[in-house]
């Protein structure tokens, strides 16, 4: 459409468009070239010559063009809008850009007229001139203006100190002038009209405090005084001046808590209550910003979960209402159809918002009451009339409302059935609880005292009124629970421990009143497990992952799950913290929950060994990288280094808590190679083992490196490959049968591949191999003795097997070299049969054995089974292992095995 068309489409809707129209105040030479595209900064930098009124001092005249600029940008809005040619992205950005420009302009024009009065604010302790920090707050901060907005705004500068001039003020005294002075050049109402009403509420201690504060004054303040509401309005807090300073550093840990903050909830809903209530008191129900369904309804989801989770993912601290909108879906926090009703309704909500404003350039977001200008709102909205178009508004306003009420249920309304166990907690010493305890299948001796204990303890009686009250709601809540599990008394204990636990830390206490329906997956889980339940005490940010429909859903598409995680950490830019907690979070996350899938008897043993070893080699990549971003001093963009995995990571059996045993290798001849090499995997190692508030990533063992202990902390793959051909002893080479590449570079992965194919197909004496193993295994029985009631070392046990199937690579690989292939020693067991080189039978048995080995191992662990003593299967099976045992070295060489 031609400029003529799209005003004419536009002039029937807009009363303001069309008085200034008429009355000749439009430059068409500015606007009709406007009117094909959006506009951009240079375009307002165009419109008249900035710099020579600020070279001239001349105020008036500053004034006067910025409100003939946003008089044209108003109208290049208002006519593209509702003549279709933008979007609502293309209508917010544009007035939150001319809102920045102008914010620049009258800053840079008030600064220079103080500094010439003045002098130069310096800092007293950096010695360093002094800008004024704009931070612009609300939908100014997301880049979500109105076209007839204020504009929330907060002062911030850097320290205290005093002007360089002869006429010396504060720098308090000098930005606060500054300040006022740029309110007046945007705020003030002229013939020519006003900029925007400035709004400075929203500054610590509102109309009451002070104008301007520094860094220092404002962080205090958000440590001391800031309020939950403050939380909400800093999330779209964005400095819109160039001079950001550390304003982000100090406000980021108060709007966004490193742990699940799920006290969002509550102050969120006494939020939404307030505003309610003043929408009820005032009769604002046609409001769609503020009304049941409103605009702000939606802002309040996008916000909950920004408040909640943004302190983990760092994806969520964005600004703008759809974008976070988008991020949770994308998270997998809300359902993408869910998403996408909230988006079109927020889209269409703000469309109307716009309308009504763009009818006489008021802040309004009432619907109106005039026939005429329903007609002229349905008809610019693309009804037919206004009752088709309140029908289309009710829609979306309901499915926001009911969306936004299914996410801020007040948890009483979720469970509120009365039980008759409610009474066990508030009277612990009367024969009537010891009762009600028995006749709900708890042995009241045993759980009696430990209640009483928590009451009087401590730890309970320091806690908060609010803290207590909901430790109080949930006692009775978590008896209640354990009472459906086979083992009432175990589990409630378990839940009782884990209560204390994180007593302390409110946020865990309120997701579980926020989500009672949680408890039953939760006791289940702790009626299971003693290792479960003890995992989630010393993680209990995992509670969150009870709520994912993901929880029981078999997933082995890692590289899916790498690209999530590559992302995460890449939000966290160079907080090398924040991304060493971010591995941990995700570690214990994965692996909660392949154990409760485990838990569901969804894994065999060796496919979850398979997963926790992809998950191994998945996080010490990502660690790997990152850790060699952050080095310092490199001489190369690309490491040519590499981790090799040894032991339960080599052989793809890892457990639920097993080290990892590693190598570290390059292949870099540059000078500098062995420090920068050794400097790194120093580091890589301090991110794996080191102890942050998320936990520890994993326990690493480095001994099987070169020389041991004594060894450099990485190796060169030329001296590696030499130390095995020359130094390596027969228990090493052993250890090279479940050795892999796990991480690194491809190179020099096939490097170590060859090497190790090298080594391992060596022909060897085997009498003198057979000798070298029965003796390293006789050597284990100082520290290890060979009881049957342990299945790893007992005569005929899990090492016993791991012996012979690494004897039988040693002394046949160079014939065989399939057994090279590092399938697990059960898939090796059964190539060797194939190859002849043991009893199919004998061969077939032991891996039953092992496989049942591993499996005892496992639930031990997992399950709570105890096998204090041997029983007849377990003792068949190390019968069969030590016949294996016998067949292979010779019965005269195993010392009586």
């Amino acid at each position: 459409m031609n400029p003529e068309a799209l005003l004419a489409a536009a002039l029937p809707y807009s009363h303001y468009l069309s008085r200034h129209w008429h009355n000749g105040n439009l430059n068409t030479a500015i606007l009709y070239p406007w009117l094909q595209r959006p506009l951009e900064n240079a375009d307002f930098a165009a419109f008249a010559d900035w710099e020579a009124f600020q070279a001239a001092a001349d105020e008036a005249e500053l004034a006067r063009q910025l409100r003939l600029l946003r008089r044209h940008v108003m109208a290049h809005i208002i006519i593209r809008d509702l003549a279709r040619a933008s979007d609502l992205a293309e209508v917010t950005r544009t007035i939150t850009l001319l809102a920045d420009f102008a914010v620049n302009t009258a800053l840079d024009f008030a600064h220079a007229h103080y500094v010439g009065l003045y002098g130069q604010p310096m800092g007293r302790h950096s010695g360093t001139a002094q800008h004024l920090s704009v931070v612009a707050m609300g939908k100014a901060g997301g880049y979500e203006l109105n076209v007839s907005s204020d504009i929330d705004l907060i002062f911030v500068y850097p320290e205290a100190g005093d002007t360089d001039g002869r006429r010396e003020r504060s720098n308090q005294e000098f930005f606060t002038k500054v300040g006022q002075k740029l309110i007046a050049l945007l705020n003030d109402i002229t013939g020519d009209g006003q900029v925007f009403r400035v709004d400075m509420r929203l500054r610590p201690d509102g109309d009451a405090g002070a104008l301007v504060l520094s860094e220092t004054a404002l962080e205090q303040y958000l440590i001391t005084q800031g309020r939950e509401w403050e939380r909400y309005a800093w999330i779209k807090g964005r400095v819109l001046t160039p001079f950001a300073n550390d304003i982000s550093a100090l406000v980021r840990p108060f709007v966004f808590r490193k742990y699940l903050d799920f006290n969002a909830y509550e102050a969120m809903r006494s939020l939404h209550k307030q505003i309610r209530q003043e929408v009820s008191r005032k009769g604002m129900a046609d409001n769609v910003k503020l009304g049941a369904g409103g605009i702000r309804e939606v802002e309040f989801i996008a916000q909950i979960f920004q408040l909640i989770r943004g302190g983990q993912v760092r994806s969520l601290q964005c600004k703008g209402t759809q974008e976070a909108l988008r991020e949770l879906t994308q998270l997998g926090i809300l359902e993408a159809d869910t998403v996408a009703v909230l988006l079109a309704a927020y889209r269409f909500l703000r469309d109307v918002e716009h309308r009504l404003q763009y009818w006489d350039d008021q802040q309004t977001q009432t619907l109106p009451t005039g026939a005429e200008q329903q007609e002229k709102l349905a008809a610019s909205m693309g009804f037919a009339d206004y009752a088709a178009f309140s029908q289309a508004l009710s829609q979306y306003r309901q499915s926001v409302n009911r969306i936004f009420n299914d996410i801020l249920t007040e948890p009483g309304d979720k469970q509120n059935q009365q039980h008759a166990l409610d009474e066990v907690w508030q009277n612990t010493d009367t024969t009537e609880t010891s009762d009600l305890l028995q006749q709900h299948g708890f042995q009241a001796a045993q759980i009696l005292p430990r209640l009483h204990n928590i009451r009087h303890s401590s730890k309970y009686r320091q806690l908060s009124s609010h803290a207590q009250q909901r430790f109080d709601t949930l006692v009775p809540q978590l008896a209640i629970a354990a009472t459906v599990q086979p083992n009432p008394d175990a589990t409630f204990t378990r839940l009782l421990d884990f209560l204390e636990a994180i007593s302390r830390r409110s946020a865990y206490l309120a997701f579980l009143h926020e989500h009672p329906e949680a408890l039953a997956q939760l006791a289940a889980l702790m009626s299971q497990s003693s290792w479960v339940a003890a995992y989630l005490q010393h993680h209990p940010i995992l509670l969150d992952e009870l709520l994912s429909d993901e929880l029981s859903a078999i997933d082995t598409h890692w590289q899916t799950r790498a690209d999530e995680l590559a992302r995460r950490l890449h939000d966290c830019g160079d907080d090398v913290e924040a991304k060493m907690d971010v591995l941990r979070r995700f570690q214990h996350a994965q692996t909660f929950r392949l154990a409760v899938q485990d838990l569901a008897g969804l894994w065999t043993i060796e496919a979850l060994s398979d997963q926790l070893s992809a998950l191994a080699d998945l996080l010490l990549q990502q660690a790997l990288d990152h850790v060699w971003q952050s080095l310092n001093k490199k001489h190369r963009d690309t490491p040519q280094f590499a981790i090799i995995g040894y032991g339960k990571l080599g052989g793809k059996e890892l457990g639920y808590a097993s080290d990892l045993d590693l190598v570290y290798v390059y292949d870099d001849d540059h000078p500098d190679a062995a420090d920068t090499y050794a400097r790194l995997a120093r580091r890589l190692t301090s991110w794996l083992t080191a102890p942050t508030g998320a936990g520890v990533l994993y326990e690493v063992d480095l001994r099987l490196r070169p020389n041991g202990d004594a060894g450099f902390a990485a190796s060169h793959i030329n001296a590696f490959a030499r130390y095995q051909r020359e130094n390596a002893w027969t228990w090493e080479h052993q250890a090279l049968t479940r050795a892999r590449g796990v991480a690194g570079d491809a190179a020099l992965i096939a490097q170590f591949d060859a090497i190790r194919q090298e080594i391992l197909t060596r022909p060897r004496p085997l009498a003198a191999l057979k000798a070298d193993i029965i003796a390293m295994r006789e050597k284990m029985f100082a520290t290890h003795p060979p009881l049957d009631s342990n299945v790893k070392y007992a005569r005929g046990g899990v090492v016993d097997v791991e012996f012979i199937v690494q004897y039988l690579i040693l002394a046949h690989a160079h014939q065989y070299p399939q057994l090279l292939q590092n399938h697990g020693n059960i898939a090796l067991l059964s190539m060797a049969a194939d190859a002849a080189l043991i009893s199919e039978t004998l061969a077939e048995s032991s891996r039953t054995a092992y496989r049942h080995y591993r499996k005892q191992q496992h639930n031990t662990k997992l399950r709570d089974a105890v096998h204090a003593e041997a029983d007849s299967e377990l003792l068949a099976h190390y019968h069969i292992v030590k016949a294996l045992w016998l067949a292979v070295f010779d019965a005269e060489a195993t010392g009586g095995a």
